[in-house]
């Protein structure tokens, strides 16, 4: 016990040494004011503008989704009563998965406790299933992907980023008769791109694999529905297994994949992740439904979000900040320095009521430590002009180095 007791202290300290020691910001969000929050700090509460929030489109303060996870909790209330398997399946989270399917144009949905989950267990079932798996997966996956792919027996092969080239070398060396699997996200939340979706597509066809694509930083957002990048690109066909999360733009809580009715049928059958833990309560999963069925025809929310990323990158831009390339709604701050980014983002909460979560290792490797904004469609031009004028009254103070 002393032991562990004495290595916790030790690493700890270490942590705190490096500058990456993570504390929560007690913040209390106001639904009729976000992105605006609230802060406490000895006695006194002030406003505080919120640039880190992954409910990207509001819809987790909307009226809509509200009144949906309020009229689910009035009639089936608080909590599910155990797994679907032990407490029974509710008409909601049936329906909810009908709609999921039918947003990926797949044939079946399964709903999950969180996205990380819903990745880890449907990943291990799939590479469980057969004998000698070839799992080929982007190096900056998230790590609820690499968390399914190691809790299973399969080869791994991890290809440079985004890399086609590379990708294609590692199929080529895998055995012919052996399943393939190629395992990468749609949009990349640290780095702010975007798969190339087809070309992978591509790939996976000319050497027999099938596709697992997570889409929880797109879907809600991206194509005419909302269904992600892979129906903005008209791709989503091609997708062997879609996986989202009902935590971001649908601003709930939750994960589920679409997919054949077999492959789900089968995942919904021996994934422990799944048959073990408690269904998601009525209230979610009522939100969720009401969220998700009001934004797949809500291309002005969707088109709003896009208008406001373009112009706080513009912005940027034009005060010479050293913003990343990005080609999604993300907009990350590079700063290169673990002590520096957790410094800026301590003077701009505490000087200047604005609130951007530093991201250090092990989010993002060492040395490419940065903040990552993320406006809304309720994020006004106002609010743009303070926090860019913020930050470069603090670069200016504290210094920062080339991008």
């Amino acid at each position: 016990m002393n032991a562990f007791l004495d290595h916790c202290r030790s690493h700890l300290a270490e942590i705190k040494a490096q500058g990456r020691y993570r504390r929560f910001t007690p913040l209390s969000r106001e639904a009729d004011r976000f992105p605006v929050y609230t802060i406490s700090e000895d006695g006194q509460a002030r406003d505080i503008t919120v640039w880190s929030s992954n409910d990207y489109l509001g819809m987790g303060v909307d009226p809509v989704t509200i009144e949906g996870a309020r009229s689910a909790l009035v009639s089936l209330g608080a909590g599910a009563g155990g797994t679907r398997n032990i407490g029974g399946t509710s008409p909601l989270h049936d329906a909810l998965e009908a709609e999921l399917a039918a947003l990926h144009g797949k044939e079946a949905a399964l709903l999950f406790s969180s996205g990380f989950v819903s990745n880890q267990a449907s990943l291990t079932a799939i590479l469980r299933s057969l004998p000698d798996w070839h799992v080929f997966s982007d190096e900056k996956n998230h790590a609820s992907m690499i968390a399914g792919i190691k809790g299973s027996p399969a080869t791994c092969h991890i290809f440079r980023h985004n890399d086609l080239d590379h990708l294609a070398a590692l199929l080529t060396a895998a055995p012919d008769g052996a399943p393939k699997l190629v395992a990468f996200e749609s949009v990349y939340s640290m780095d702010a791109d975007i798969a190339p979706i087809a070309a992978i597509c591509d790939l996976a066809d000319r050497f027999g694999a099938i596709t697992y694509l997570d889409e929880v930083h797109a879907v809600g957002m991206y194509g005419p529905h909302g269904g992600g990048v892979s129906e903005r690109d008209g791709v989503a066909g091609r997708i062997t297994v879609i996986e989202g999360t009902l935590a971001k733009a649908f601003g709930c809580h939750g994960g589920y994949i679409a997919a054949d009715a077999a492959i789900v049928d089968y995942i919904r059958s021996t994934a422990p992740g799944f048959i073990f833990t408690t269904a998601l309560p009525p209230a979610v999963v009522g939100g969720a439904l009401a969220s998700l069925r009001h934004l797949r025809r809500d291309g002005a929310r969707r088109a709003a979000l896009f208008r406001q990323s373009a112009l706080l990158k513009h912005k940027l831009d034009a005060a010479g900040l050293p913003r990343m390339p990005s080609e999604s709604h993300i907009v990350p701050l590079m700063i290169r320095d673990a002590e520096m980014c957790r410094e800026v983002s301590r003077l701009l909460l505490e000087r200047h009521g604005h609130y951007a979560t530093p991201i250090n290792y092990p989010t993002v490797p060492r040395g490419t430590e940065r903040l990552r904004l993320t406006p809304t469609p309720r994020h006004t031009e106002s609010m743009m002009d303070n926090l860019v004028t913020a930050l470069g009254d603090i670069f200016a103070t504290v210094g920062r180095q080339a991008a």
